[in-house]
């Protein structure tokens, strides 16, 4: 969007046939006839060649027969992180080595990596996706798009990348870091469009700054920005000092990889699955149990096209709500996530989620959005510190000020006390990819 009116800076995409591809236009009657079949297919495919869903749905007492109805995936099992951590390296594949084509994998920063597996047919899914996200944010072929997301195990680059190339736009294959370089090559190459994660968007305007040069006045029109919670005030605030259109895309790399969903740019009202390959649903993270659309929960999916590595009722841990489909799309939303189960602080018996602050932080002038969150010990409780930088040059009697109505407010909203340690500019680490919001210094 422009900074000063607001008005969006790429033509919107339409619900119009030839912006969209057989998948897209199905009814909804089609829509779920398709999502049964391919349940059906799923089910016999990881029955018969993935030991874990073997035992699994055997223990369950279901056989892939029983699956008639979409209302039967209820009786199937569900596969957590665990589940993945401990067939690794390779146990969840369902395709012989041979017809894997390409392997990623997460960090494993908490323990083993999660290891996923591609044949060639699902890389052509997983493009085909991502492409009709680029579409939803507004992107058309011939557009030069900037793609900072890391490459390498890490799915965001090559997912980017291939659905970039899928769509007939141009890839700038830059990856995450050095992001003086990434300013630099904003200004030269010219780019209509980013993709990065929201906490890396900041970092380059930061650096833009810091060169003093303004973010707003580039060739970027639309920031594609994934892999790590972020809230509708952050989105507000990229907005305002990049003056792009921040759009929020959905995916992770158990169930494909960026791609899953993404928002559509004429309204940011939260990413549309792609019902026809990833058939979603919300559950109560304590019981199990399915529960209706447009309730919070955690949301799980069950991937319908994958071949080397389908996966059955996958708990994200992300926290959100099903809402019906748009103009855009007959294919459900879901509500921009914000939270994980695992992400979630308990602090003297009150759950934190580091959105929570952010949210608060973002109201308050004089404080930037870099800040992280240490927990300690405070003789025999916990406590939470709130370390952030306040805005270059305000005076230290300002900034104390700032601070103090931020503890204010998370006790008024949150309902605990934090401590609250300005720092000085710059001296926070800066993102290259998804940040570290939380360190454990109990």
């Amino acid at each position: 969007m422009t900074a000063e009116t607001g008005a969006t800076m790429l033509d919107q995409p339409t619900a119009s046939a030839d912006l969209r591809d057989a998948g897209e236009r199905l009814t909804l009657d089609e829509l779920r006839a398709l999502q049964l079949e391919r349940l059906q297919q799923t089910v016999r495919h990881a029955y018969a060649n993935v030991p874990t869903y073997t035992r699994k749905l055997d223990e369950a007492g279901v056989h892939p027969d029983d699956i008639r109805a979409l209302d039967d995936l209820q009786r199937l099992p569900f596969t957590s992180k665990e589940d993945l951590r401990a067939s690794y390296p390779f146990g969840m594949f369902a395709v012989p080595m041979e017809q894997v084509a390409r392997i990623h994998a997460s960090s494993g920063t908490t323990g083993r990596p999660t290891v996923v597996g591609y044949t060639k047919d699902d890389l052509d899914v997983w493009a085909d996706v991502v492409a009709r996200s680029l579409r939803a944010a507004g992107v058309r072929p011939g557009m030069k798009v900037h793609n900072a997301y890391g490459y390498g195990l890490f799915t965001g680059g090559q997912g980017a990348h291939a659905g970039i190339e899928r769509l007939g736009a141009t890839v700038i294959p830059v990856s995450g870091g050095q992001t003086a370089r990434q300013v630099q090559l904003i200004r030269d190459f010219e780019p209509d469009a980013i993709m990065c994660t929201p906490s890396y968007l900041l970092t380059i305007a930061d650096a833009f700054e810091e060169a003093g040069l303004d973010p707003r006045e580039t060739s970027l029109k639309v920031a594609i920005c994934g892999a790590e919670p972020w809230t509708n005030e952050m989105r507000a605030e990229l907005e305002r000092r990049t003056g792009l259109d921040a759009v929020d895309i959905y995916g992770l790399s158990e169930v494909m990889g960026p791609g899953v969903g993404s928002e559509f740019a004429s309204t940011k009202d939260g990413p549309t699955i792609w019902e026809d390959h990833f058939l979603p649903e919300v559950i109560d993270g304590e019981t199990g149990e399915q529960l209706p659309d447009g309730e919070m929960g955690e949301l799980v999916f069950t991937s319908l096209t994958k071949q080397a590595f389908p996966v059955i009722r996958y708990r994200t841990r992300d926290l959100t709500r099903l809402l019906p489909g748009s103009a855009q799309s007959t294919m459900r939303r879901i509500e921009k996530i914000t939270g994980r189960n695992d992400d979630m602080l308990i602090v003297r018996g009150v759950n934190i989620f580091p959105t929570q602050i952010e949210e608060i932080v973002l109201e308050i002038e004089h404080l930037t959005p870099h800040f992280i969150l240490e927990l300690v010990k405070r003789g025999r409780m916990d406590g939470l510190v709130v370390k952030i930088e306040s805005t270059p040059g305000v005076k230290p009697v300002v900034s104390t000020a700032a601070a103090e109505i931020l503890k204010l407010r998370v006790k008024e909203r949150i309902g605990t006390t934090v401590d609250v340690e300005i720092v000085p500019t710059g001296s926070l680490p800066r993102s290259e990819g998804k940040y570290k919001r939380v360190y454990d210094l109990r």
